[in-house]
């Protein structure tokens, strides 16, 4: 394995402080929770070993609302986990991996640091960051052993019809390769909610968090889905291997949040609809931008149109230094830098409006 830090990572606010970041666009989950909101009494409880494959009470909350059983969920730390999990069980050195561009980076370099060919389904803004199946199905070929997508789409919002989820499935069933499904977004639709992709197949992996949708990122929850009992039994030694099993505390923790889930669920719904409604607005008056209107998911993945002249790195710079305002540019996910990844599920809806004013701020400065 040869890894390499991911400049998502590297330039996270986490990573520069959080205190000298004053509005916060770069977030793609709701506002983190408190604890003291939770409202959880952890006295009693015994700090041993759990269940390697997950803490049972919370693995049959994860199933009832999934359509599975609690057989089919594995408990992972975060999704980050699951997807190491998963790239390192089933690929090896020389294998190809087709995945969704741009995409989380996680997606990408875990495969590239095992020596694997990554090739990308290239998602054009013109096309509405859609899927080409035709394109798709000539890249596929013998070797390749995952076909790994995101719905809702991070970093675009964008989100596949039923029909397009279909494809992909049948294109894996018929190629004799896995479909990798991350769904972190999956609760969080504008749109009709599709099943989980891996109810529909047993070719089918689905990955989910409670750090996006659910605003617990602290709590390194994840978990994996799938009905293939042989690749669970497979992900289950990955794990043991890797953790033995999860955090105890974090699995009490999110076993509580997940049978109180509804009333924060509504608080948070309103504001991510508060919140989508500004971004919309700036959008539509800022004549420099451009997008493809997301359908899910907390982000939005706009762009400073081809025709406007900008020195893009002082116009970072600036955003920066002088409004300290940070956003997701386009090299997070290898893409030029006019695009930018804006998440608006996280920051108050005051922080937000300052934060994209101060966006047209710094195009005023350095745009012609």
């Amino acid at each position: 394995m040869k890894y390499v830090r991911m400049p998502i990572e590297i330039e996270s606010p986490e990573q520069l402080g959080y205190e000298n970041v004053k509005y916060n666009l770069t977030e793609s989950s709701v506002s983190d929770a408190v604890i003291d909101d939770l409202q959880v009494d952890l006295r009693g409880t015994v700090l041993a070993y759990g269940d390697h494959v997950g803490y049972k009470p919370l693995r049959k909350y994860i199933a009832a609302e999934s359509g599975v059983t609690d057989d089919d969920v594995l408990v992972t730390a975060g999704a980050a986990s699951a997807l190491f999990m998963i790239h390192t069980s089933l690929l090896r050195a020389g294998d190809e991996i087709l995945v969704m561009h741009p995409n989380y980076g996680t997606n990408i370099e875990t495969p590239r640091a095992m020596g694997v060919n990554v090739k990308f389904i290239e998602l054009i803004f013109e096309n509405g960051f859609k899927p080409d199946f035709n394109r798709i199905k000539n890249q596929i070929n013998s070797n390749t052993k995952i076909i790994s997508i995101t719905n809702p789409h991070n970093p675009t919002g964008v989100c596949l019809s039923e029909n397009e989820l279909n494809e992909f499935i049948l294109l894996a069933k018929k190629n004799n390769c896995y479909l990798l499904v991350d769904e972190t977004y999956r609760e969080l639709t504008h749109v009709k909610k599709l099943p989980l992709a891996a109810t529909l197949s047993d070719k089918v992996i689905s990955v989910s968090s409670l750090s996006k949708a659910y605003g617990l990122p602290g709590l390194r929850i994840g978990w994996i889905i799938s009905s293939n009992k042989v690749l669970q039994n497979v992900f289950l030694a990955a794990k043991e291997q890797i953790i033995i099993c999860n955090s105890l505390l974090d699995e009490t923790v999110a076993y509580h949040f997940m049978r109180n889930k509804t009333a924060h669920w509504q608080r948070m719904q309103r504001h991510i609809e508060k919140n989508f409604s500004i971004v919309k607005k700036w959008v539509t008056e800022e004549t420099r931008m451009e997008w493809v209107e997301p359908q899910g998911g907390v982000v939005c993945f706009p762009r400073i149109k081809q025709v406007i002249k900008t020195d893009i790195e002082k116009f970072y710079q600036n955003l920066n230094l002088k409004y300290q305002t940070y956003v997701g540019p386009g090299h997070w996910f290898e893409m030029d830098k006019r695009y930018m990844r804006i998440g608006y599920g996280w920051p108050t809806a005051a922080d937000l409006k300052q934060g994209l004013a101060n966006i047209t701020a710094s195009l005023n400065e350095f745009t012609k």
